[in-house]
């Protein structure tokens, strides 16, 4: 994605690390304004509004990632972002990643020119100084827990898994704002990336589930034993593996449409008639896909899950007949 001229990949980075807390505390900021604020130009903000459109959580599904309203972006040029407040909070370095920094800066420092050289040994000496004087006690950077580590529910859990029991659990779905609450079978407790994970059997859904233990605000041990006692947990760490809200949708995507291969995550792809894309997205909630669908129309196609067709066949029926009520021609 191109930037403006003289805007290198680092300064748009920087940026965009300093647009979200300024955007999540404004609440709504004007397209121009924005771009006043931060010394570019207003294309410049918008492709880098596209771009955060992109990110988010791992592991990228669309309840993960950063929500940019791009309908108020492009009709009332006014920017609303959403599903963001973790970069409003200080960083904070595992030690691992603070490891892994300090042997990048090092190896920087001596091949760096002259007036990044010294930003770079101020920030190394920042680091090494918390570390100590040589680095030694780096791996202790970290020695409190952090907020997942010191969870409540994570002992909760863990008992249960020790113990063979069932769990209640209340789930929060950001990208819906909503809390589910379920009994499930837990098997085990695995860390992707920076994350925690929940593997169980959902007796709600009726089928195995990885719940982000982040989201789970409350959990209570039962007294009744899991179903299948003998049931292992899986390995989450290999790749693509579906959250608890989430439902496989399949859609079938003309030219015009095939960005959203660039914009989402997709679990499958196969080539369709006439030069349409199949693709398979694991959605948050209907709601998130019918208004996908609706931003895509004429170009895409719901195939599955068939029980959403109709649903969304209605809705765009009734959304015609309200531009027909108004004497809008469609």
């Amino acid at each position: 994605m191109s930037t403006q001229v003289g805007d290198t990949a680092p300064d748009q980075v920087a940026r965009l690390l300093a647009m979200v807390p300024y955007l999540l505390a404004r609440g709504e900021v004007r397209l121009d304004e924005a771009a006043a604020h931060f010394g570019v130009d207003a294309d410049q903000v918008e492709r880098d509004l596209r771009l955060l459109f992109m990110t988010g959580l791992s592991p990228g599904l669309p309840g993960d990632l950063i929500e940019v309203d791009l309908d108020a972006l492009e009709g009332d040029r006014v920017i609303r972002v959403d599903n963001a407040d973790y970069l409003a909070r200080p960083v904070r370095f595992s030690p691992a990643e603070a490891t892994a920094l300090v042997v990048a800066l090092r190896t920087m420092a001596e091949s760096a020119p002259e007036g990044a050289a010294d930003v770079i040994a101020r920030t190394l000496a920042k680091l090494e100084g918390a570390a100590g004087a040589e680095g030694e006690d780096l791996l202790r950077l970290h020695v409190t827990p952090t907020p997942l580590e010191a969870s409540p529910v994570v002992p909760v859990l863990r008992s249960a898994i020790d113990h063979g029991h069932q769990v209640e659990i209340t789930y929060h779905v950001p990208s819906r704002d909503q809390e589910s609450h379920r009994v499930v079978d837990p098997r085990g407790l695995a860390r992707v990336e920076d994350l925690l994970y929940l593997d169980a059997w959902c007796h709600t859904a009726q089928g195995d589930r990885a719940f982000r233990v982040d989201r789970i605000v409350a959990a209570t041990e039962l007294d009744t034993p899991v179903a299948d006692a003998s049931a292992r947990p899986r390995d989450l760490t290999g790749g693509w593996f579906s959250d608890a809200e989430t439902t496989t949708v399949t859609l079938r995507l003309a030219p015009p449409a095939r960005w959203v291969l660039e914009y989402y995550q997709v679990s499958g792809e196969r080539p369709g008639p006439d030069g349409t894309v199949d693709v398979d997205l694991e959605v948050a909630s209907e709601q998130w896909a019918q208004a996908l669908v609706f931003r895509l129309a004429p170009h895409a196609t719901l195939l599955a899950p068939v029980e959403w067709v109709e649903s969304f066949s209605a809705h765009a029926r009734a959304a015609l007949r309200l531009y027909e009520d108004d004497g809008v021609d469609s």
